[in-house]
């Protein structure tokens, strides 16, 4: 039987996403009769290596989210250790959290993106970085943590969100700025450089797909498939797996758009823009990828499973 450790919690800002989703893995995993030892991580390196060692895992799943989780830190510890684990390998995940780095690799092979730049507190504080309305992201963050949409028409309640944004942001010293894209939320889940279906997602009270959106029962719906014209269906698809291609994510990946479909009005495509990848897709009971999964018949134990048994490792 093999033994399988699910790695969960963590130190980053989803700390408790990452339990959830362990947790939903633990379940799974044991449904289709592994081996599965649960632990819980902290921010005592030493702790957790010396459980890996007692634990002797043939697989590690990763279920971690955010920074140390799926930036390539927790990766090169298991890769150290030559444990094999689930997702992407150090170099996809690294690349993969960093936005800059993405939208740079992204653009360069010609895929879309929306208007950006890095900007630092002081030029933030001193003006708008674009006209409104415009989002504030941190670097290297997931789950939407961190992001700001500034939309306000008067220049001092901008002036007052700048200085709100800056007073509570611990997120790094520099800030990521994009224009605002109207238009619908859609993304693309990949598994072994197959696109599985667009999907929809309407934020219940939601300008756009914040956290709370994301992993509070009832703040968004999920369309799937996606309604939107049949071409840009298919690029979206497209997209999709191209971005997992570029970034080298293995064997999953997620991509996030933003679609806007003003040209729908005339039976025509709208142009989509690729927000970021996330190479380590959540497993809540919300999340996308096991939906996605599902509409294309595999059960969440299955998709688990199927994790476990590509998991890679030192190659």
């Amino acid at each position: 039987m093999k033994r399988v450790t699910v790695i969960r919690g963590g130190i980053s800002s989803e700390r408790d996403v990452s339990l959830k989703s362990g947790e939903n893995v633990i379940k799974a995993l044991r449904q289709k009769d592994y081996r599965v030892s649960d632990l819980i991580a902290n921010d005592d390196l030493e702790n957790i290596i010396q459980l890996l060692r007692s634990q002797k895992p043939n697989v590690v799943f990763n279920a971690l989210h955010g920074r140390f989780g799926e930036d390539g830190a927790i990766q090169g510890v298991l890769e150290w250790l030559n444990i094999p684990y689930t997702h992407s390998r150090i170099c996809a995940s690294a690349m993969g959290m960093n936005k800059v780095v993405t939208r740079t690799l992204l653009a360069e092979s010609g895929l879309p993106v929306a208007k950006g730049k890095v900007v630092s507190f002081d030029k933030f504080l001193e003006c708008d970085p674009f006209a409104v309305p415009y989002v504030v992201k941190p670097i290297e963050e997931g789950s939407s943590v961190g992001v700001h949409l500034v939309q306000s028409k008067s220049p001092k309640e901008r002036q007052e969100q700048r200085q709100h944004i800056l007073n509570n942001w611990h997120y790094g010293d520099k800030i990521l700025v994009e224009e605002f894209i109207p238009g619908k939320e859609l993304t693309v889940c990949v598994c072994n450089d197959e696109a599985l279906t667009v999907t929809e997602i309407a934020s219940k009270n939601h300008i756009f797909y914040d956290y709370e959106a994301k992993y509070k029962t009832g703040e968004s719906k999920h369309t799937l498939p996606a309604k939107i014209h049949p071409n840009a269906f298919e690029q979206a698809l497209n997209y999709a797996v191209s971005a997992h291609n570029i970034l080298g994510c293995s064997p999953v990946s997620r991509t996030d758009f933003r679609y806007d479909d003003q040209n729908e009005k005339e039976n025509k495509p709208g142009k989509l823009y690729i927000l970021e990848v996330n190479t380590h897709p959540g497993m809540t009971e919300t999340s996308l990828l096991p939906e996605q999964a599902a509409f294309r018949g595999t059960t969440y134990p299955y998709l688990c499973s199927w994790l476990v048994e590509n998991a890679k490792c030192r190659t």
